[in-house]
């Protein structure tokens, strides 16, 4: 890591969402190949991450001028649904990873070292891992049980943290933490972690029913930081301007991705059947309607919110309940889309071989509502949908 840094001259302009899919064609592949046995295995994919690495994708959200690709959320979204597709560990994966390199990249605050951290993501290609879930509040991540405390010039943490994701393939960490001992739960900081900068204890496995290949066990982390690795601005801001609608939007391209794959998969079979039934439709086609509904729908959700996230982040205002509630929607209309297309494949659907297995779609998807529990947002929601401004029924329709 340089301690003098400078900006580096643009290299490349901002690549659309086409582009930066079409950049990662080789990656798309490899996740697709290896798909079953990463799911089965629980295995980290690897392959399709290294086809990333080599086409400069893990600095995708890092600026041009400090040697990233600059895409924006909406290009963002676009490979996150293409990766999902392929794979959903893969999709999901990259997009933690890039709601991390959104948070430091938004609020770095022209900090020498965060600058240069995001540099070296982008130069070395640097695979970065979340940590904002321990201990008894499990996916409360606006509250903190472990602090930061000052030892011998640097900063100490040790958390007990229940899930982090693909931590041991990852060169990088960004984890949240209480900002010292006297501080309340809610009163956080974004830590940046280097590889070298903590050790991990393993505490539990991930043996799971979906999402297998996330890799996302718990670990008792120790790390010993520069005050500087600390976010410069507060973390209720980081949280509310960046990491949830980051995170909202990627995660609801990812199961987009997911949803798309289990409706072709239906399609294709509605197809098959009835060129071998004389035109004759199988029994569950009628389904097949309500999952390109339920797909439709969500493709827009997710349209409409990365317009609204890019427009925010260009300087527009962003609609905190809408960005809230993307979560909770596009995670219910992802599984109605998967849950219709098992019904239409019917058996064929429900083997785990052949062409039109959806069962390792419908288990990853399964987590989507359950992935910081649909429950907890709502019910987080309930005073700001109250407080919010109703539209009247012609907005909709301008």
């Amino acid at each position: 890591m340089r301690a003098n840094v400078h900006k580096l001259p643009s290299r490349q302009i901002s690549l659309t969402g086409e582009q930066l899919v079409e950049r990662a064609a080789d990656a798309v592949a490899a996740a697709r190949a290896n798909a079953v046995d990463v799911d089965r295995d629980g295995r980290f994919p690897r392959e399709a991450f290294d086809c990333l690495r080599a086409a400069q994708l893990l600095g995708a959200g890092v600026s041009t001028e400090l040697g990233g690709l600059g895409a924006g959320m909406g290009a963002l979204a676009a490979l996150c649904a293409a990766l999902g597709e392929a794979c959903s560990a893969t999709g999901l994966i990259f997009a933690m990873h890039c709601v991390k390199i959104a948070c430091v990249a938004r609020h770095h605050g022209d900090d020498p070292w965060m600058i240069g951290f995001l540099e070296d993501v982008a130069k070395r290609q640097w695979l970065v891992a979340s940590s904002t879930t321990e201990g008894a509040r499990g996916g409360d991540i606006r509250n903190s049980e472990a602090a930061i405390r000052p030892q011998e010039g640097k900063l100490r943490l040790e958390r007990r943290a229940t899930v982090i994701s693909y931590v041991e393939n990852a060169d990088a960490l960004v984890t949240t933490a209480r900002r010292s001992e006297e501080s309340s739960s809610a009163d956080q900081v974004l830590l940046v972690l280097r590889r070298a900068d903590y050790s991990l204890t393993p505490l539990q496995g991930w043996d799971t029913f979906g999402m297998r290949g996330t890799c996302s066990k718990g670990f008792a982390l120790v790390a010993s930081a520069e005050p500087s690795q600390v976010v410069g601005e507060d973390y209720a801001l980081i949280h509310a301007q960046t990491m949830t609608p980051a995170a909202h939007l990627l995660w609801g391209a990812v199961w987009l991705g997911i949803a798309s794959e289990a409706y072709r998969r239906a399609r294709d079979f509605t197809r098959a059947a009835a060129r071998s039934a004389g035109g004759a439709l199988p029994p569950g086609a009628a389904k097949l309607s309500q999952a390109r509904q339920s797909l439709d729908a969500l493709r827009a959700l997710v349209a409409r919110n990365a317009q609204a996230i890019e427009g925010a982040q260009a300087g527009g205002r962003l609609n905190g309940v809408e960005v809230t509630m993307l979560k909770v929607e596009a995670s219910e209309l992802a599984l109605d889309t998967v849950q219709s297309a098992m019904r239409v494949t019917g058996l064929a659907g429900y083997r785990n071989d052949g062409d039109f297995s959806c069962g390792r779609l419908l288990r990853d998807v399964m987590s989507a509502p359950i992935m910081i529990n649909n429950e907890r947002i709502v019910a987080g929601a309930h005073a700001s949908l109250m407080m919010s401004e109703a539209p009247r029924a012609s907005q909709f329709l301008i």
